[in-house]
């Protein structure tokens, strides 16, 4: 979650003026906040969020503390490849995120059929890149989502159209669950090197070989 500072600011002759910062991280915010208040000029102090819920500071220092012991920081990387002649694909994703000063990784991988394309195939990992985000717990977080599929990342982003009803049914899905989640996703193109793990994945699902792991990480 992101938030914008709302500043109500009086000069020392009682002149008063608004402004509105940009989105900042809450931890970014309040340090603004703390520094506006210490030179005792600021008489209204408000966040508004993505979702525009406001929050007061004290509500927002709340919140910070909250997220602490939340998944938070969170990033995925995933991956689909499709066997055309099985007509199975196989979908592999890794979740990093952090958690009471650590950080942790789950490695997760499936086999579905039904699948048409590779591009839809690299839909479904996302999808189930997701999935792990609900099993997580995730809401109303900001999350970094990273792969090697420039189809998906520029569809999503709105960079690109969807024409294919099949690939335009599986964004919508994604765009729906994402926002009952509350996730403000960002989307990144990596290259295949920088993808190999989520790839790996996917590979071992196609060769019928089931990964679902949970590991604390450097």
């Amino acid at each position: 979650m992101n938030v914008k500072l709302l500043v109500k600011y009086r000069t020392p002759k009682g002149v008063d003026a608004f402004f509105e910062s940009h989105y900042l991280s809450p931890e970014h915010a309040l340090k603004i906040a703390e520094d506006l208040e210490s030179l005792q000029r600021a008489k209204e102090l408000q966040f508004i969020d993505e979702h525009e819920t406001t929050w007061t500071v004290k509500e927002l220092q709340n919140l910070i503390a909250e997220i602490e012991t939340e998944p938070h920081d969170i990033k995925v990387y995933f991956d689909g490849g499709y066997d055309l002649h099985s007509k199975e694909a196989g979908l592999g994703c890794l979740v990093y995120y952090s958690q009471n000063g650590s950080t942790f990784r789950i490695r997760k991988n499936a086999l579905i059929e039904e699948i048409e394309s590779n591009n839809e195939a690299e839909y479904a990992a996302l999808h189930l890149a997701i999935k792990e985000l609900k099993e997580l717990g995730v809401q109303y977080m900001p999350v970094h989502f990273l792969g090697d599929s420039k189809v998906v990342i520029h569809q999503l982003s709105g960079e690109w159209p969807c024409l294919e009803e099949t690939l335009s049914n599986w964004a919508d899905r994604i765009e729906k669950e994402l926002n009952q989640l509350g996730i403000t996703p960002k989307y990144e193109t990596i290259s295949r090197k920088d993808n190999r793990k989520a790839d790996h994945l996917a590979s071992q699902a196609l060769k019928h070989i089931d990964i679902n792991s949970t590991k604390e990480v450097n």
